[in-house]
């Protein structure tokens, strides 16, 4: 059997090392929540853009977010899919950690999302 060459050594450890990474370090925790206003306003209500972003090197196709109570006054964002107490972010959009997914709503404060299932992908 050939030697390895260093090149080629190097590719395979750098696969293994993000093969690795992706398994026992990607978790739904990874994920991170962030709003702002957008300084816009909506039927009166203050408009918010919500962030769903992650620096995980693996892509969440699919999140799921506990949204009782939540309310807008704007049409819902496309991103968002709402399913009785639950807002899906679903495979048309995953998350990856150079794709942030984004949607606005519009009401008088915040709304706290609150990540409660997903899935996980990892290359």
């Amino acid at each position: 059997m050939a030697a390895m060459n260093n090149k080629t050594m190097s590719i395979i450890l750098l696969f293994l090392a993000l093969f690795s990474q992706c398994y026992s370090e990607c978790q739904l925790s990874d994920l991170k929540i962030e709003q702002k206003q957008t300084g816009a306003k909506v039927k009166g209500k203050q408009e918010w853009r919500a962030f769903i972003v992650t620096d995980c090197i693996c892509t969440f196709p699919l999140v799921v977010l506990n949204c009782s109570g939540f309310q807008t006054v704007e049409p819902i964002d496309p991103s968002l899919k709402i399913q009785g107490k639950l807002c899906v972010i679903a495979d048309s959009n995953p998350i990856t950690r150079f794709h942030p997914v984004t949607f606005r709503y519009a009401w008088n404060s915040s709304f706290l999302f609150n990540i409660v299932g997903g899935e996980i992908a990892c290359p």
